[in-house]
């Protein structure tokens, strides 16, 4: 089987879809599925030359995201595309992008009679209201429920998330979650060393975020709730990982936390071992890869009861959710934890325990029996119609 991935990201660009596209490439090639990859030129000057794994690549031009430059969007290239897949047909294509590449790659796929596959991997539409253009999302749901339509199958991470594309009119969903490297994230890399740089001993509480520093991810409520839990424990450490244009006024707002910026995998997973609570605020999210990290990590997650967190967390077991922009239920929901160790040291241990289940290769097999249900659909449909 041949499989096409379009992407406007790629590993080793650090969020959600560069992150499960690797795991689920990594998956396919042990299988021994031949891949295709089509991408936007990567922004770093030291990139190489060809992606390791791919049987074929095409690069093709990118412009930055106005705002947020670690951002590229892929522009239309039918014609590049088209020749690619009349030297080498794909079995089946899978869309990991809704912007300009994706449109064109679907409308290529679509002309020459090869199945499609769309991944709901970002809510575009909830962008809109954080980057002050609420106008715009009916309009960006329609464009959004056509796209997606249009193929064969859409997977999406969440049960909840499919109930309301459903009630939204999209069809023909398919639920594929996310999984988890057990190996990578664990409480054995707890860092005494790295929790002494952040002023800390083994029975002071360190809250820890870790995302990208952008106005979709309720930046606000993040601050509010770390400076409420500081008020209620004066002695406890705050670090923030990630980057992005919000980093410069949050760390004028929160002066007493820790900002790491971008780190290594390595590091990462030291410091989500190094800490004792995670805080989630975010809504933009269609899964959200750090709750599972977090939780695997051992970590008591605080967060809203919304996309993976709703889908792993039994609130009060292994972690604590709170209903949807219920923004005082969850800044009381981390004020009240952060001063209750025995508690969140319990619910972190349940919360490494609930992610055992969640393993890439399950994952990657719902992936390829979905791509290989829209290819057989599409072939029967075609002698339906004698073509």
């Amino acid at each position: 089987m041949r499989i096409c991935l379009v992407s406007e990201t790629w590993s080793p660009e650090i969020n959600g879809v560069a992150h499960t596209l690797a795991q689920l490439s990594r998956e396919m090639l042990a299988r021994g599925v031949s891949l295709q990859l089509i991408r936007p030129h990567p922004a770093a000057a030291d990139a190489p030359r060809r992606t390791p794994g791919m049987q074929s690549e095409l690069r093709v031009m990118g412009m930055a995201m106005p705002g947020y430059r670690a951002v590229r969007i892929g522009l239309p290239a039918a014609r590049r595309i088209q020749r690619l897949w009349q030297k080498q047909r794909p079995d089946v294509v899978y869309l990991a992008t809704q912007g300009p590449l994706g449109w064109s790659a679907r409308r290529v796929a679509r002309r020459m009679g090869i199945p499609l596959v769309a991944g709901w991997h970002t809510n575009f539409d909830h962008y809109c209201g954080d980057y002050g253009v609420p106008w715009l999302a009916p309009a960006l749901l329609r464009a959004l429920r056509h796209f997606h339509n249009g193929c064969q199958a859409t997977l999406v991470p969440t049960r909840q998330q499919a109930g309301e594309l459903v009630r939204q009119g999209f069809e023909r969903l398919e639920v594929m979650g996310r999984g988890i490297e057990h190996e990578r994230f664990s409480p054995a890399l707890r860092c005494s060393e790295l929790r002494r740089s952040w002023g800390v001993d083994e029975h002071r509480p360190v809250a820890l975020h870790v995302g990208r520093l952008a106005a979709e991810k309720n930046l606000t409520l993040l601050r509010e709730t770390l400076h409420a839990m500081r008020s209620a424990r004066p002695d406890m450490a705050q670090v923030i990982v990630g980057d992005g244009p919000a980093r410069r006024s949050l760390e004028k707002a929160l002066p007493d936390v820790h900002f790491t910026g971008f780190i290594s995998p390595e590091a990462l997973a030291r410091h989500y071992a190094s800490a004792d609570l995670f805080l989630f605020p975010s809504l933009s999210e269609t899964w959200g890869n750090v709750v599972p990290e977090a939780m695997a990590s051992g970590l008591a997650v605080v967060a809203y009861r919304h996309a993976a967190a709703a889908e792993l967390i039994d609130s009060g077991i292994d972690g604590v959710t709170v209903p949807a922009g219920d923004a005082e239920a969850f800044r009381t929901a981390a004020v009240e934890l952060c001063q209750q160790p025995a508690r969140y040291a319990q619910i972190g241990r349940a919360a490494r325990l609930r992610t055992q289940a969640c393993r890439w290769p399950a994952i990657a097999d719902t992936f390829l029996a979905v791509l290989e249900q829209a290819r057989e659909v599409n072939h029967a449909s075609t002698r339906a119609c004698g073509i």
